[in-house]
């Protein structure tokens, strides 16, 4: 064979190389994103669909380069084990666990080597053996808190601002949540001698406890209440929001999606800032950097948003002074 010949073979099988080499990249395995809610999806898809544009801002498009594996508990405690156990099997590349200890402990009972990302955690990951130090989370755990603990005070502080003329507070609380009861027992009742508030625990075991609650109002009726964070509270949010509503009960949250469902007030992180760096961490995880190395965020934003719509149905006016420092207001 001539020269030419073998000049020719050597272009196509060139070309070959690089068609398989591009077919091989074009072919790049779908990095597979386990979301791990504790409410139901229809509860779960404003925060989803928040996490899923800041993961589109950063090049993943769900069905092209990512496959997001959807499992929600739907406030069952006892769901988060085996929905943690089958992403495992599923073998994701990360698992998000939004808004709860529930899931993130689920996940890190399932699996120590998946990277497991945090996000708009309510409890101190520390102080819950989720990471070694927030500089150094030491682990397959890292991702961002809300600080929404800390905040029981601010809340409160807010709220008598909202309602001067409030001076006994129903706190609803889960006694299997180790913050709700923290709250109740330890943070709320100091911020609330201070504030000269009373503070009324409530204690809630399951969905079906609230109608009993707002029952037993009736009787000793608060001037306000207080809903803390933890997936009871957030399963049944709904619940809660129109319960207030009929009772024509002025309400602090600690969750930004009761206020738009027609809850009065949320004083907390600005929980969309939070999804998007969420994001962010899942991004540096499918690049390849390791959970251990990546430092776990507090908030850097707040926002006070106050429906008042909800305080005219109530029959409620709010202070102007406080309507004039809301980061938003629902009308």
């Amino acid at each position: 064979m001539n020269k030419t010949g073998w000049s020719s073979i050597l272009c196509v099988a060139v070309l070959l190389a690089a068609a398989v080499i591009a077919e091989a990249q074009q072919a790049k395995k779908v990095s597979r994103i386990g979301y791990l809610s504790g409410v139901d999806a229809a509860r779960e898809s404003a925060r989803a669909e928040l996490f899923r544009l800041a993961l589109r801002e950063l090049g993943y498009i769900e069905g092209q380069n990512i496959a997001i594996e959807y499992r929600y508990a739907e406030g069952k405690r006892d769901g988060y084990r085996a929905l943690a156990a089958e992403l495992v099997r599923l073998n994701v590349d990360v698992i998000v666990g939004p808004s709860g200890s529930a899931p993130i402990r689920a996940a890190m009972n399932a699996t120590k080597t998946i990277p497991i990302v945090m996000m708009s955690l309510a409890a101190d990951p520390v102080e819950a053996g989720f990471v070694e130090s927030l500089a150094r989370p030491g682990g397959n755990v890292t991702g961002t808190t809300t600080l929404s603990r800390e905040l029981g005070g601010k809340r409160l502080e807010l709220f008598k601002e909202a309602v001067p003329n409030i001076a006994r507070v129903a706190v609803l609380y889960d006694p299997a949540n180790p913050g709700n009861v923290f709250d109740v027992k330890e943070a709320l009742p100091v911020a609330a001698h201070t504030l000269g508030l009373t503070i009324q625990p409530r204690e809630i075991r399951a969905a079906d406890g609230f109608e009993k609650v707002f029952a037993a109002f009736s009787k000793q009726r608060p001037e306000g209440l207080y809903v803390p964070p933890g997936p009871l509270m957030a399963a049944n949010e709904t619940r809660i929001v129109g319960l207030a509503l009929k009772s024509r009960l002025p309400a602090m949250y600690s969750n930004r999606e009761a206020v738009d469902a027609g809850g009065l007030i949320y004083y907390g992180a600005d929980l969309a800032d939070s999804y998007r760096r969420a994001a962010y961490y899942v991004d540096k995880i499918l690049e390849g950097a390791k959970p251990a190395d990546l430092p776990v965020e507090q908030p850097k934003k707040f926002e006070l948003i106050i429906n008042l719509k909800t305080a005219k149905q109530i029959g409620l006016t709010i202070p102007p002074n406080v309507l004039a420092r809301a980061d938003k207001v629902i009308k």
